[in-house]
């Protein structure tokens, strides 16, 4: 009995052994890597030494009277923020929005038409509204010399013509319009247009002789006067426009709304002080600056398609 227990353990125990051997290897579960969390982009500081605010602005006036107010005001945030802005020129407005555009900038001095672009864009956010007389619009003026015989808008044909830069509101989106309505076309029927750089200049030239006639804002003369002192009787306005809004204090949407919350309460502080008006008016004769919301330059945009116009057609 003890024999045959014995044997049959043994054959159940070689069986078990084959079964085993013929059998598959196990194989080991795959073993997965645990997988990384995605890494935040660190949030820029602004508004430090290693990343300043750029504020691009333009040269509408004498280059160096806009950055030195320019570099007054940034003193003015930096003393009551701890920002630290760094104000640039650049070469005209187009270069201006490019820089908002592209990152470079992040505070930009716009002109009207140069912030409807970029706001388009999704560029820039109008924050502050500059003043001038008070207002918070201007007007643009058509001047020329009184020997030209040019007496309006239609006389312009066949003449030169000079303007602060192809996208100043006042210098020539308006009064491009203006033409066109007067049945002139611009490039056609105008003997040359010569971009004078800046309002200043176009004064200067048209007195000078070297353009017959020019674009500029209401009053740019009284900016040489100093220099000109019978610019008033040598250069003579045969047209103004109507209203247009004023220049712009606009905002990258980079920013954070926190900064430039800090940004707009420090330029409005300029308006409370003899020396930040003083400043505010050695940048571009402004007279004080006011918070405004984009839908403040819905008038302007109206006016460019009631003279069938779009921003398109104008920077071609």
């Amino acid at each position: 009995m003890k024999n045959r227990f014995n044997l049959l353990f043994s054959l159940t125990a070689v069986a078990v052994l084959l079964l085993a051997a013929c059998a598959p290897a196990a194989t080991p579960e795959p073993t997965e890597e645990p997988t990384a969390e995605p890494t935040a982009e660190p949030a820029v500081e602004w508004g430090t030494e290693a990343n300043p605010i750029v504020w691009v602005l333009v040269p509408s006036q004498d280059a160096d009277a806009v950055l030195s107010g320019a570099g007054d005001i940034a003193a003015a945030i930096e003393a009551s923020t701890g920002l630290i802005v760094e104000p640039v020129v650049s070469t005209d407005f187009t270069a201006a929005v490019e820089a908002m555009c592209n990152g470079e900038a992040q505070i930009g001095a716009l002109n009207t038409f140069n912030y409807v672009v970029a706001h388009e864009r999704g560029c820039a956010d109008v924050g502050l509204v500059s003043l001038r007389f008070g207002s918070n619009f201007y007007a643009g003026q058509v001047i020329t010399r009184p020997d030209t015989g040019i007496a309006g808008i239609a006389d312009l044909a066949g003449h030169t013509f000079c303007r602060p830069d192809p996208t100043s509101t006042s210098g020539w989106i308006i009064p491009s319009i203006a033409m066109r309505a007067e049945g002139l076309d611009p490039e056609a029927d105008l003997t040359e247009i010569i971009d004078a750089g800046g309002h200043d200049g176009v004064v200067i030239a048209v007195y000078n002789g070297d353009c017959d006639a020019g674009s500029t804002f209401v009053d740019a003369r009284s900016n040489v006067e100093e220099d000109y002192p019978d610019v008033m009787e040598k250069v003579v306005v045969v047209a103004e426009s109507a209203p247009i809004p004023n220049d712009t204090i606009s905002f990258s949407p980079d920013l954070p709304e926190a900064t430039r919350e800090a940004l707009i309460t420090a330029l409005l502080a300029l308006n409370d002080s003899e020396e930040g008006l003083a400043d505010l008016n050695a940048v571009y004769s402004w007279s004080g600056l006011e918070r405004v919301e984009d839908s403040f330059y819905d008038g302007f945009r109206q006016q460019l398609q009631a003279a069938g116009m779009s921003i398109e057609d104008l920077l071609n």
